[in-house]
């Protein structure tokens, strides 16, 4: 059975070394390349001590001339690099982006929230957003394929079904998510440079985080309905992981027996999604490592008041076990390979 050959760019980041240790137990998998700026002839064993186990491939500079020799190009990297690469690829090239690069169906709005401007254009619609279990699309098709951001995959895992059902009051949201410290990357310090992360809680960007409007494409998208919705991400004190509490409004006497039930029918077949019935099954560390969503549907003191918890793990589920499970559908393996 032949190898899918892999490139890994942003071999070092958080994600990236994340997704090189996934790769590593992917027996389908061959990682020809591993590709960095600072760190070209060193052994990413020099990041972490796991890969001393593996026979791995030295950090080398990427270049496009590696594309010919590979049938994967992981893109763990800045915003905008991954637009770069996507004009040179091959025709056996199939392109995974972890950034944010083809996540905007627009330009426009790339430019709006990312302060860049867009230098492929022409190969947005050639991409496609692939959170897998709400992909209803066929992969294959796609040569560039956009993972979604940490936040939308922890918030539109357990929206989109129920508001499909509309069951709720769409325009009265309200999303509190937590994340661990390595979602910012490894800039965070420059970041947050006022604040202490280990010993503080904060929020940040309440008003313009750059998901809003990546779920609420997603959301327009998969349930053709426009929500209103307040979004508000705070860092913790805790490197990984991911707890999404997010407030709805009920009608027509729905509880959450209901919501429940809705959900579990709904991702009956899908073995990341797991609905939970305790609250400490939702805490961050029943899915570090793993690429689940763990999700609660709760009860308040109010009748039509319910709260819905997501929690997963922002650099597997939210980032590299996502590309993973998509590089699987495109080719026609189990979703679950390297992920079990």
């Amino acid at each position: 059975m032949s190898k899918i050959n892999a490139l890994v760019a942003g071999a070092t980041g958080y994600i990236g070394i994340q997704l090189v240790k996934l790769l590593t137990k992917h027996k389908r998998v061959k990682i020809k390349y591993l590709c960095g700026d600072t760190s070209v002839g060193m052994k990413i064993s020099s990041y972490d001590k796991y890969f001393n186990k593996y026979k791995l491939p030295n950090i080398t500079k990427f270049s496009k001339d590696l594309l010919k020799n590979v049938d994967v190009i992981f893109t763990a990297l800045p915003n905008g690099e991954a637009q770069k690469i996507s004009k040179n690829l091959q025709n056996k090239n199939i392109l995974i982006d972890l950034a944010a690069d083809f996540r905007l169906k627009s330009a426009n709005d790339y430019l709006k929230w990312y302060k860049i401007k867009h230098n492929a254009p022409k190969l947005i619609k050639q991409s496609i957003y692939s959170l897998p279990e709400l992909n209803n699309q066929n992969i294959k098709k796609y040569k560039i394929i956009s993972c979604p951001g940490c936040y939308p995959t922890s918030i539109l895992l357990p929206l989109v079904p129920i508001i499909k059902k509309k069951w709720i009051n769409i325009k009265s949201i309200t999303i509190d998510s937590k994340s661990g410290y390595s979602g910012a990357g490894k800039t965070f310090s420059k970041k947050f440079k006022y604040k202490d992360l280990f010993q503080s809680i904060f929020a940040y960007s309440v008003i313009k985080h750059r998901h809003l409007i990546e779920i609420e494409q997603e959301i327009k998208k998969q349930t053709e309905k426009k929500i209103r919705f307040v979004f508000t991400p705070h860092v913790i004190p805790t490197y990984r992981g991911i707890l999404s509490t997010i407030h709805i409004e009920t009608k027509n006497k729905v509880n959450t027996i209901n919501l429940k039930n809705k959900l579990k029918k709904f991702y009956k077949k899908d073995k990341f999604v797991k609905i939970c019935n305790s609250i400490s099954s939702v805490s961050t560390g029943n899915v570090l490592n793993t690429n689940r969503c763990n999700i609660l549907i709760s009860n308040t003191r109010y009748n039509n008041r319910i709260i819905v918890f997501s929690t997963i793990d922002n650099l597997v589920k939210g980032a590299s076990g996502q590309a993973i499970q998509n590089m699987n559908m495109i080719y026609g393996l189990r979703e679950d390979i390297g992920l079990e």
